[in-house]
Protein backbone atom coordinates (compact mmCIF):
# COMPACT_ATOMS: atom_id res chain seq x y z
CA UNK A 1 0.00 0.00 0.00
CA UNK A 2 1.49 3.29 -0.94
CA UNK A 3 1.59 6.38 0.93
CA UNK A 4 -1.46 8.06 -0.80
CA UNK A 5 -3.54 5.04 0.04
CA UNK A 6 -2.61 5.00 3.73
CA UNK A 7 -3.11 8.79 4.56
CA UNK A 8 -6.59 8.58 2.69
CA UNK A 9 -6.84 5.88 5.02
CA UNK A 10 -5.98 7.73 8.33
CA UNK A 11 -7.71 10.53 7.23
CA UNK A 12 -11.31 8.14 6.96
CA UNK A 13 -10.70 6.95 10.13
CA UNK A 14 -10.16 10.54 11.84
CA UNK A 15 -13.28 11.78 9.74
CA UNK A 16 -15.15 8.37 11.07
CA UNK A 17 -13.86 9.41 15.12
CA UNK A 18 -14.60 12.98 14.65
CA UNK A 19 -18.14 12.17 13.54
CA UNK A 20 -18.86 9.70 15.93
CA UNK A 21 -17.47 11.79 18.73
CA UNK A 22 -19.74 14.17 17.57
CA UNK A 23 -22.52 12.95 17.14
CA UNK A 24 -21.82 11.17 20.82
CA UNK A 25 -21.40 15.01 21.91
CA UNK A 26 -24.51 16.25 20.45
CA UNK A 27 -26.94 13.42 21.59
CA UNK A 28 -25.74 14.27 25.11
CA UNK A 29 -26.30 17.54 24.66
CA UNK A 30 -29.91 16.88 23.05
CA UNK A 31 -30.71 14.57 25.67
CA UNK A 32 -29.93 16.88 28.55
CA UNK A 33 -31.66 19.53 26.61
CA UNK A 34 -34.57 17.26 27.19
CA UNK A 35 -34.28 16.50 30.41
CA UNK A 36 -33.85 20.09 30.91
CA UNK A 37 -37.67 20.71 29.94
CA UNK A 38 -39.06 17.48 30.71
CA UNK A 39 -41.72 17.11 33.22
CA UNK A 40 -40.41 14.24 34.80
CA UNK A 41 -36.64 15.27 35.33
CA UNK A 42 -36.89 14.46 39.23
CA UNK A 43 -38.92 11.76 40.75
CA UNK A 44 -39.97 12.26 44.07
CA UNK A 45 -41.77 8.66 44.72
CA UNK A 46 -42.86 9.30 48.43
CA UNK A 47 -43.93 12.50 49.77
CA UNK A 48 -40.57 14.15 51.17
CA UNK A 49 -40.26 17.10 53.37
CA UNK A 50 -37.31 19.05 52.47
CA UNK A 51 -36.13 21.51 55.23
CA UNK A 52 -33.48 24.40 54.38
CA UNK A 53 -33.03 25.69 57.59
CA UNK A 54 -30.96 29.01 56.26
CA UNK A 55 -30.59 30.55 52.86
CA UNK A 56 -28.05 28.51 50.72
CA UNK A 57 -26.12 27.86 47.93
CA UNK A 58 -26.21 24.64 45.31
CA UNK A 59 -23.75 22.45 47.14
CA UNK A 60 -26.02 23.45 50.66
CA UNK A 61 -29.16 22.14 48.57
CA UNK A 62 -27.58 18.68 48.00
CA UNK A 63 -26.61 18.53 50.85
CA UNK A 64 -30.00 18.56 52.29
CA UNK A 65 -31.17 16.41 49.54
CA UNK A 66 -28.70 13.64 50.21
CA UNK A 67 -29.71 13.72 53.94
CA UNK A 68 -33.02 12.53 52.68
CA UNK A 69 -31.20 9.81 50.73
CA UNK A 70 -33.04 10.95 47.80
CA UNK A 71 -32.18 9.29 44.21
CA UNK A 72 -30.96 12.02 41.66
CA UNK A 73 -28.33 12.70 39.33
CA UNK A 74 -26.04 15.32 40.99
CA UNK A 75 -23.92 16.36 37.94
CA UNK A 76 -27.55 16.47 36.31
CA UNK A 77 -28.66 18.80 38.75
CA UNK A 78 -25.59 21.07 38.87
CA UNK A 79 -25.95 21.21 34.97
CA UNK A 80 -29.49 22.75 34.83
CA UNK A 81 -28.62 24.84 38.04
CA UNK A 82 -26.23 26.71 35.79
CA UNK A 83 -27.77 26.64 32.46
CA UNK A 84 -31.15 27.75 34.15
CA UNK A 85 -29.60 30.28 36.70
CA UNK A 86 -30.80 29.12 39.77
CA UNK A 87 -28.34 29.28 41.98
CA UNK A 88 -29.72 30.28 45.12
CA UNK A 89 -32.43 28.94 47.46
CA UNK A 90 -34.55 30.34 50.28
CA UNK A 91 -35.26 29.09 53.85
CA UNK A 92 -38.60 27.17 54.21
CA UNK A 93 -40.19 23.86 54.32
CA UNK A 94 -40.60 22.19 50.90
CA UNK A 95 -43.03 19.50 50.29
CA UNK A 96 -42.29 17.36 47.17
CA UNK A 97 -43.26 14.60 45.74
CA UNK A 98 -44.53 13.15 42.14
CA UNK A 99 -42.13 14.31 39.36
CA UNK A 100 -40.84 17.87 38.79
CA UNK A 101 -38.68 19.41 35.77
CA UNK A 102 -35.73 21.05 37.14
CA UNK A 103 -37.73 24.63 36.39
CA UNK A 104 -40.33 23.79 38.53
CA UNK A 105 -38.09 22.06 41.19
CA UNK A 106 -35.54 24.62 41.42
CA UNK A 107 -37.30 27.67 41.14
CA UNK A 108 -39.72 27.03 44.06
CA UNK A 109 -37.10 26.29 46.06
CA UNK A 110 -35.00 29.89 44.69
CA UNK A 111 -37.85 31.75 45.26
CA UNK A 112 -39.26 30.80 48.45
CA UNK A 113 -42.79 29.01 47.42
CA UNK A 114 -42.80 26.62 50.46
CA UNK A 115 -45.64 24.67 51.91
CA UNK A 116 -47.14 25.18 55.02
CA UNK A 117 -46.55 22.28 57.96
CA UNK A 118 -49.11 21.14 60.35
CA UNK A 119 -49.25 22.81 63.72
CA UNK A 120 -51.30 20.93 66.29
CA UNK A 121 -52.09 22.96 69.49
CA UNK A 122 -53.45 20.63 72.26
CA UNK A 123 -56.04 22.08 75.02
CA UNK A 124 -55.47 22.33 78.69
CA UNK A 125 -51.83 22.98 78.73
CA UNK A 126 -48.93 26.11 79.81
CA UNK A 127 -47.66 28.26 78.22
CA UNK A 128 -44.55 26.67 78.84
CA UNK A 129 -46.02 23.68 77.26
CA UNK A 130 -47.40 25.54 74.37
CA UNK A 131 -43.82 27.22 73.60
CA UNK A 132 -41.76 23.82 73.48
CA UNK A 133 -44.75 22.06 71.39
CA UNK A 134 -44.83 25.02 68.75
CA UNK A 135 -40.51 25.14 68.72
CA UNK A 136 -40.66 21.19 68.00
CA UNK A 137 -43.09 21.49 65.09
CA UNK A 138 -42.04 24.91 63.07
CA UNK A 139 -39.03 27.30 63.30
CA UNK A 140 -39.18 29.08 66.28
CA UNK A 141 -37.38 29.06 69.36
CA UNK A 142 -39.02 27.97 72.02
CA UNK A 143 -37.98 31.39 74.29
CA UNK A 144 -39.20 33.58 71.45
CA UNK A 145 -42.24 32.23 71.10
CA UNK A 146 -43.02 32.15 75.04
CA UNK A 147 -42.23 35.64 74.96
CA UNK A 148 -44.50 36.53 73.00
CA UNK A 149 -47.16 36.29 75.78
CA UNK A 150 -44.82 38.77 77.89
CA UNK A 151 -44.92 41.27 75.03
CA UNK A 152 -46.42 44.60 76.61
CA UNK A 153 -46.80 46.60 73.43
CA UNK A 154 -48.00 43.54 71.17
CA UNK A 155 -50.78 42.97 74.39
CA UNK A 156 -51.68 46.34 74.05
CA UNK A 157 -52.47 46.42 70.57
CA UNK A 158 -54.40 43.30 70.86
CA UNK A 159 -56.18 44.72 73.57
CA UNK A 160 -55.60 41.47 75.17
CA UNK A 161 -53.74 40.16 79.02
CA UNK A 162 -51.42 37.45 78.95
CA UNK A 163 -53.58 34.86 80.01
CA UNK A 164 -56.69 36.39 78.09
CA UNK A 165 -54.46 35.99 74.93
CA UNK A 166 -52.96 32.04 75.49
CA UNK A 167 -56.90 31.13 76.17
CA UNK A 168 -57.73 32.45 72.82
CA UNK A 169 -55.34 29.76 71.53
CA UNK A 170 -57.68 27.60 70.50
CA UNK A 171 -56.82 24.01 70.11
CA UNK A 172 -56.91 22.89 66.53
CA UNK A 173 -54.27 21.87 63.74
CA UNK A 174 -53.09 24.65 61.61
CA UNK A 175 -51.62 24.52 57.95
CA UNK A 176 -48.86 27.04 59.24
CA UNK A 177 -45.76 28.20 57.24
CA UNK A 178 -42.24 26.50 58.95
CA UNK A 179 -40.59 30.22 58.56
CA UNK A 180 -43.53 32.00 60.55
CA UNK A 181 -42.68 34.88 63.28
CA UNK A 182 -44.42 34.10 66.70
CA UNK A 183 -46.72 36.57 66.21
CA UNK A 184 -47.64 35.67 62.65
CA UNK A 185 -48.21 31.93 64.40
CA UNK A 186 -50.32 34.00 66.97
CA UNK A 187 -52.46 35.92 64.44
CA UNK A 188 -53.37 33.32 62.66
CA UNK A 189 -54.55 31.68 66.12
CA UNK A 190 -56.38 34.39 67.01
CA UNK A 191 -58.71 34.84 63.53
CA UNK A 192 -59.49 30.82 63.96
CA UNK A 193 -60.28 31.89 67.26
CA UNK A 194 -62.26 35.02 66.22
CA UNK A 195 -64.33 32.90 63.37
CA UNK A 196 -64.82 29.96 65.09
CA UNK A 197 -65.81 31.14 68.81
CA UNK A 198 -66.62 35.10 68.49
CA UNK A 199 -68.58 35.08 65.09
CA UNK A 200 -70.86 31.98 65.85
CA UNK A 201 -71.33 32.40 69.92
CA UNK A 202 -71.88 35.86 70.42
CA UNK A 203 -75.32 35.63 70.40
CA UNK A 204 -75.12 32.76 73.09
CA UNK A 205 -72.72 34.69 75.51
CA UNK A 206 -75.40 37.61 75.78
CA UNK A 207 -78.16 35.15 76.20
CA UNK A 208 -75.82 33.65 79.12
CA UNK A 209 -75.78 37.21 80.36
CA UNK A 210 -71.54 36.93 80.42
CA UNK A 211 -69.12 38.17 78.10
CA UNK A 212 -66.74 35.99 76.09
CA UNK A 213 -63.98 36.51 78.01
CA UNK A 214 -66.08 35.71 80.92
CA UNK A 215 -67.20 32.39 79.20
CA UNK A 216 -63.47 31.52 78.21
CA UNK A 217 -62.31 32.34 81.33
CA UNK A 218 -64.92 29.42 82.83
CA UNK A 219 -64.31 27.14 79.90
CA UNK A 220 -60.48 26.89 80.85
CA UNK A 221 -61.94 25.94 84.85
CA UNK A 222 -63.92 23.32 82.72
CA UNK A 223 -61.19 22.21 80.63
CA UNK A 224 -58.82 21.36 83.73
CA UNK A 225 -61.72 20.13 86.14
CA UNK A 226 -62.99 17.82 83.23
CA UNK A 227 -61.41 14.43 82.82
CA UNK A 228 -64.42 12.91 80.77
CA UNK A 229 -66.02 14.64 78.02
CA UNK A 230 -69.29 13.66 79.04
CA UNK A 231 -69.31 15.60 82.11
CA UNK A 232 -68.41 19.51 81.01
CA UNK A 233 -71.33 20.58 80.51
CA UNK A 234 -72.66 18.91 84.12
CA UNK A 235 -69.33 20.86 85.41
CA UNK A 236 -70.00 24.00 83.64
CA UNK A 237 -73.69 23.83 85.07
CA UNK A 238 -72.54 23.67 88.28
CA UNK A 239 -69.93 26.11 88.65
CA UNK A 240 -72.64 28.82 87.19
CA UNK A 241 -74.66 27.59 89.41
CA UNK A 242 -72.36 28.88 92.36
CA UNK A 243 -71.74 32.14 90.74
CA UNK A 244 -75.53 32.89 89.94
CA UNK A 245 -75.95 32.01 93.86
CA UNK A 246 -73.09 34.63 94.69
CA UNK A 247 -71.01 31.62 96.17
CA UNK A 248 -67.02 31.66 95.95
CA UNK A 249 -66.10 29.20 92.83
CA UNK A 250 -63.83 27.05 94.74
CA UNK A 251 -62.49 25.81 91.74
CA UNK A 252 -59.60 23.58 92.24
CA UNK A 253 -57.50 24.38 89.07
CA UNK A 254 -57.44 28.28 89.84
CA UNK A 255 -55.43 27.11 92.81
CA UNK A 256 -53.27 25.04 90.92
CA UNK A 257 -52.72 28.26 88.33
CA UNK A 258 -52.06 30.07 91.36
CA UNK A 259 -49.48 27.85 92.85
CA UNK A 260 -48.15 27.34 89.43
CA UNK A 261 -48.27 23.39 89.17
CA UNK A 262 -50.52 20.79 88.75
CA UNK A 263 -50.54 18.69 91.23
CA UNK A 264 -53.18 17.12 93.79
CA UNK A 265 -53.49 20.10 96.06
CA UNK A 266 -52.57 20.42 99.82
CA UNK A 267 -54.73 22.49 102.81
CA UNK A 268 -52.17 24.64 102.83
CA UNK A 269 -52.69 25.53 98.75
CA UNK A 270 -56.01 26.64 99.32
CA UNK A 271 -54.64 29.80 101.53
CA UNK A 272 -52.23 30.59 99.27
CA UNK A 273 -52.79 34.23 98.36
CA UNK A 274 -53.39 34.83 94.87
CA UNK A 275 -55.60 36.71 92.18
CA UNK A 276 -56.68 33.85 90.56
CA UNK A 277 -57.51 31.70 94.03
CA UNK A 278 -61.51 31.39 93.65
CA UNK A 279 -60.78 29.68 97.34
CA UNK A 280 -60.34 33.21 98.74
CA UNK A 281 -61.78 35.49 96.13
CA UNK A 282 -65.56 36.19 94.86
CA UNK A 283 -66.03 35.61 91.19
CA UNK A 284 -64.96 34.62 88.33
CA UNK A 285 -60.58 34.90 88.21
CA UNK A 286 -58.97 37.51 86.16
CA UNK A 287 -58.46 35.58 83.13
CA UNK A 288 -58.31 31.78 81.71
CA UNK A 289 -56.00 29.56 83.27
CA UNK A 290 -55.44 27.64 80.01
CA UNK A 291 -56.90 27.08 76.57
CA UNK A 292 -59.70 25.21 76.26
CA UNK A 293 -60.72 23.47 73.47
CA UNK A 294 -63.97 24.03 71.22
CA UNK A 295 -66.03 21.30 72.56
CA UNK A 296 -65.50 23.04 76.51
CA UNK A 297 -66.24 26.17 75.35
CA UNK A 298 -69.39 24.65 73.90
CA UNK A 299 -70.47 22.87 77.03
CA UNK A 300 -69.77 26.30 78.94
CA UNK A 301 -71.96 28.32 77.03
CA UNK A 302 -74.75 25.87 76.74
CA UNK A 303 -74.81 23.96 80.00
CA UNK A 304 -76.49 21.07 81.34
CA UNK A 305 -79.53 22.58 83.84
CA UNK A 306 -79.25 20.81 87.37
CA UNK A 307 -78.98 22.04 90.89
CA UNK A 308 -75.30 20.66 91.90
CA UNK A 309 -73.29 22.63 93.40
CA UNK A 310 -71.04 20.41 94.98
CA UNK A 311 -68.50 17.73 93.69
CA UNK A 312 -65.70 15.53 94.34
CA UNK A 313 -64.26 12.80 92.13
CA UNK A 314 -64.69 9.17 91.89
CA UNK A 315 -62.61 6.15 91.13
CA UNK A 316 -63.20 6.28 87.54
CA UNK A 317 -61.96 9.06 86.47
CA UNK A 318 -64.95 11.43 87.00
CA UNK A 319 -66.59 13.16 89.72
CA UNK A 320 -70.15 12.55 91.71
CA UNK A 321 -72.29 15.48 91.96
CA UNK A 322 -74.36 16.49 94.37
CA UNK A 323 -77.09 19.52 95.64
CA UNK A 324 -76.19 19.54 99.27
CA UNK A 325 -73.84 19.65 101.35
CA UNK A 326 -74.84 16.95 103.75
CA UNK A 327 -74.82 14.71 100.78
CA UNK A 328 -71.41 16.07 99.47
CA UNK A 329 -69.81 15.04 102.94
CA UNK A 330 -70.97 11.73 102.44
CA UNK A 331 -69.40 11.38 99.13
CA UNK A 332 -65.96 13.01 100.54
CA UNK A 333 -65.52 10.59 103.13
CA UNK A 334 -66.20 7.80 100.50
CA UNK A 335 -63.46 9.32 98.20
CA UNK A 336 -61.06 9.86 101.44
CA UNK A 337 -61.39 6.09 101.92
CA UNK A 338 -60.69 4.82 98.40
CA UNK A 339 -57.72 6.85 98.94
CA UNK A 340 -56.61 5.71 102.06
CA UNK A 341 -56.56 2.33 100.75
CA UNK A 342 -55.05 3.03 97.14
CA UNK A 343 -52.37 4.78 99.44
CA UNK A 344 -52.00 1.23 101.84
CA UNK A 345 -52.01 -0.90 98.82
CA UNK A 346 -49.39 0.76 97.42
CA UNK A 347 -47.00 0.95 100.62
CA UNK A 348 -47.71 -2.70 100.72
CA UNK A 349 -46.52 -3.48 96.94
CA UNK A 350 -43.68 -1.31 97.51
CA UNK A 351 -42.03 -3.20 100.48
CA UNK A 352 -43.15 -6.45 98.98
CA UNK A 353 -41.14 -5.38 96.10
CA UNK A 354 -37.95 -3.98 98.50
CA UNK A 355 -37.38 -7.35 100.29
CA UNK A 356 -37.52 -9.20 97.05
CA UNK A 357 -34.87 -7.18 95.86
CA UNK A 358 -32.30 -7.98 99.27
Amino acid sequence: MNFSATFSLQKNDLLVTISFFLIVVLATIASRQLRLTSENALLFEDTTYLKVDQRTNLEGLIESLDSLNVDYDQQELRWASRILGWRTFQRGNYEINGYYSYEVFLSKLSRGIQDPVPVVILPGITKERFALSVSNQVSINEEDMLDIFQDSLFLDELGLTTEELFGRMLPETYRIYWTSTPKELVRRVLREFESTVIDVYSDSTDALGYSIQDVLTMASIVEWEANLEEEKAVISGLYWNRLNQRMRLQADPTVNFAIGERRRLLFEDYEFEHPFNTYLNRGLPPGPVTNPSLSTIKATLFPEEHNYIYMVANPEGGHIFTETFEEHQVESAKWRRWLREQYRIKRARDAENSSSER
